[in-house]
């Protein structure tokens, strides 16, 4: 997890666990659209967990599980695959630029990822689905297959909203700043929450800013300083404006350490709860297990009355 996916989403998870019913999985069959190394691919699903506890996911709070270990997800997926129109799978803005970073693999899981997302989310007959705003797009085909299926089969599905923040939603990577931070670039081009305070200070020192040396808000022509102000304001809860205003006429070397500075800051609880964590591994997989009745028997009983209005034969 990067800070970018923190600040668009895992705030959102934290938050939300105190005010209603949340589930939350490690989405390992949709990594699955890119090749991963069968020896170690477990142990990153591990992580993913022991990420998301770190950050202060409650299982206590929440119903924290993996995704592939819930086999009703996959069946509801084929049953929507069924009324999914291909035009609709082909204009995904992921699918597009995936396919064009990965040509050497653009596989059928790669184009139908976002009807496995949508039954992720149906099956729990989801109101809200908290996300960063990449995932925009996908969340309105949701909306289309439930409103779709309600048509064909009676009602079933509640339409999801987004609840999408408002503002550091769409962190930029540190060294192409006209691009989304993403954790499948260069590893100097995001700030994982489990980087150390070293890793940090040397990777916003190598961050890409901008022509000049005015620490100044403007996406368009300093896209580089401008990340990283949103970033620090995100943060620090300090307007930018008032940033620009503390660092007017210093450059930007100040602004970086004080940026690296509060980012060691503000992550260290997150690293450290990390590594704990790791040293407690039956722990956390029995969270996972608990995670999987709880999701199992909800989904279960749901997929049991989406098959029954669908006309399959009862076993």
């Amino acid at each position: 997890m990067h800070i970018g996916n923190l600040l668009g989403a895992g705030n959102q998870y934290v938050d939300y666990q105190n005010k209603g019913d949340l589930f939350l999985m490690v989405a390992d069959l949709h990594a699955l659209t890119v090749l991963q190394n069968p020896k170690t691919f477990a142990e990153e699903t591990l992580n993913k967990a022991l990420e998301l506890l770190a950050i202060g996911v409650d299982p206590a709070k929440c119903t924290l599980f993996v995704q592939s270990h819930v086999k009703e997800h996959s069946e509801l997926a084929w049953i929507l695959n069924t009324i999914t129109p291909l035009g609709e799978l082909e204009r995904m803005t992921q699918y597009k630029d995936k396919s064009k970073k990965h040509r050497e693999n653009i596989n059928a899981g790669l184009l139908d990822y976002p009807v496995l997302m949508a039954a992720d989310i149906l099956l729990y007959k989801t109101d809200v689905v908290p996300v960063g705003q990449d995932q925009t797009q996908h969340l309105e085909l949701t909306r289309t297959l439930a409103k779709k299926f309600n048509s064909l089969y009676g009602q079933t599905f509640s339409e999801p909203k987004t609840m999408l923040v408002k503002e550091g939603a769409k962190i930029m990577s540190l060294l192409e700043p006209k691009k989304k931070m993403s954790k499948s670039d260069n590893p100097d081009s995001y700030i994982a929450i489990t980087d150390d305070a070293e890793t940090i200070k040397r990777k916003i020192a190598k961050a890409v800013t901008d022509t000049g040396k005015d620490v100044k808000f403007d996406p368009a022509k300093k896209p580089g300083i401008s990340n990283l102000l949103t970033i620090h304001s995100l943060f620090s809860n300090q307007k930018i404006p008032a940033l620009e205003k503390r660092y007017k006429g210093k450059g930007y070397a100040p602004f970086k350490k004080a940026l690296a500075t509060l980012l060691v800051e503000k992550l260290e609880p997150f690293h450290r709860k990390y590594e704990e964590l790791k040293r407690r591994e039956v722990y956390v997989k029995t969270i996972l297990s608990q995670g999987k009745e709880r999701a199992r028997t909800i989904a279960a009983s749901n997929l049991e009355e989406i098959k029954e209005k669908v006309g399959l034969l009862p076993e």
